[in-house]
């Protein structure tokens, strides 16, 4: 008995020293998927088109509510002078004005976080590609996007936004 324990003892650790080999021989990198999300140039061409896209709506509704505060300032100084149906009338206009303000401010909100979206998987789609390409010219074992830690020596964002930002020159 004390032979078989022996015996599995050694093969246990030698199966132990030959797995800390192996993880040794490992090349692994690390990329900051915020920093490519942020600084690469299909990154930043996506941010521009989403402002030249969205930005005559955003002046819409920018004017639009420029517009509503003003007509609830003016509302506010005519107010005493008013008869009860005008206030009324008034009040059920500010209200259906900023009902339609508000909705329009959603459907701006809810494109415009399409849009985001959409800009941001092509992005994430190019990184994906230049991450696999880094990864088998330089012979990484494995590439982690996501970790609570992360040893600066392994980080390799830089090298990433390199290959991004040459391929969309």
């Amino acid at each position: 008995m004390k032979t078989l324990n022996t015996r599995l003892t050694v093969a246990v650790l030698l199966a132990a020293c030959s797995l800390g080999a192996v993880a040794q021989d490992s090349k692994i990198g690390y990329v900051n998927t915020q920093r490519i999300t942020s600084e690469s140039s299909p990154a930043k061409a996506a941010q521009t088109k989403l402002e030249q896209e969205f930005s005559k709506r955003q002046k819409d509704l920018t004017d639009s509510q420029a517009s509503l505060k003003s007509f609830g300032e003016k509302f506010d100084r005519d107010a005493p002078t008013l008869t009860e149906s005008q206030r009324t009338s008034r009040q059920k206009e500010f209200a259906d004005l900023n009902r339609d303000f508000q909705r329009r401010q959603r459907e701006f909100q809810e494109d415009l976080n399409g849009r985001r979206n959409e800009e941001l998987q092509q992005v994430l789609d190019k990184a994906t590609k230049a991450i696999k390409q880094l990864a088998d010219t330089e012979k990484y074992d494995l590439v982690v996007q996501e970790a609570v830690y992360i040893n600066p020596k392994i980080d390799i964002t830089d090298k990433v936004l390199k290959i991004l930002n040459a391929g969309s020159k």
